[in-house]
């Protein structure tokens, strides 16, 4: 930036997206006022990685992540849900970066991992959301297939994800662990006895990983969300006599929508909750959340 510049022109030329190097993209993160003096949001220069996040849920994490000063590195399955994402964020102004990640697959894990290196110089957050539910129907009728692949990808998929990258929240001297389970796993969706199941093991992994990384100032928490309109859910609202029975059981007495999951991510991340690790927060509508 040249020094000829007056300051309303330095202000403007900061909002230009995060560059793909390592030694600029936190410096180019950070925000300006008029005046000169920096502005930084909660989360600015931080470097954010979220797992399933070109729509529903993780999209809208990824962008209140982005909106609150976070270089966010997208990932899905497919590529063009990637660059849709991604296209769509950077024309909000957000400072994002999108690749290819099956979570069950270690080599997409690590290549998820190395991206976020490569392109941003480190991690700081990560939130971890992917799931599958190949299953609807009674739990007795589920087969041994269904349940591998439950617990592979929500389960297992999850805590090896935070093994790789715990590391190197480690170099950046700490992070945040977002984990996102379900208001399933404290209660079962009716018809989705596996999900749910998996679910309540996201409850337990939190529990369990929380005490084990605090010592390297990596605090480890958990959103669990309820009926949200999003694709992934959309056979528990769509269907009336599911939705109902839902809709039945909680407080507020409406579906919820994915951005009002993604400001407790988001608050999670930042130094607000620098007191808080092992954590469960339920984004639920006052659904029943206790074991």
């Amino acid at each position: 930036m040249h020094r000829s510049l007056n300051p309303l022109m330095r202000s403007l030329s900061v909002l230009q997206r995060c560059v793909s190097t390592p030694s600029t993209a936190i410096v180019s993160c950070r925000m300006q006022s008029a005046g000169g003096q920096h502005m930084p949001k909660k989360l600015q220069g931080k470097v954010a990685l979220v797992t399933a996040s070109t729509d529903g849920i993780g999209l809208a994490i990824a962008r209140r992540l982005g909106h609150d000063g976070a270089c966010v590195l997208l990932s899905s399955r497919k590529q063009k849900n990637v660059d849709r994402a991604v296209h769509e964020l950077r024309n909000e102004g957000l400072n994002v970066e999108g690749t290819v990640c099956h979570v069950g697959n270690s080599e997409d894990r690590k290549r998820l991992v190395d991206t976020a290196l490569q392109l941003f110089g480190g991690i700081d957050i990560l939130v971890s959301n992917a799931a599958v539910n190949p299953f609807f129907g009674n739990i007795l009728d589920s087969s041994e297939e269904e349940w591998d692949k439950i617990l592979d990808i929500n389960v297992k998929a999850t805590f090896l994800l935070v093994k790789l990258v715990a590391p190197k929240l480690q170099e950046r001297g700490g992070g945040s662990i977002v984990i996102v389970s379900s208001v399933a796993g404290f209660s079962p969706f009716p018809s989705l006895g596996p999900y749910s199941v998996s679910k309540t093991a996201l409850l337990g992994l939190t529990k369990a990983l929380a005490p084990e990384l605090y010592p390297l100032n990596i605090r480890v928490n958990c959103l669990a969300p309820g009926l949200i309109r999003t694709k992934f859910s959309s056979a528990l609202w769509e269907n009336e006599a599911a939705c109902e029975h839902t809709l039945n059981s909680m407080g507020i007495s409406r579906i919820g929508e994915p951005e009002e999951c993604a400001g407790t991510v988001s608050f999670l991340c930042s130094p607000d909750a620098s007191y808080i690790t092992g954590e469960t927060i339920v984004v639920a509508g006052g659904c029943h959340s206790h074991l």
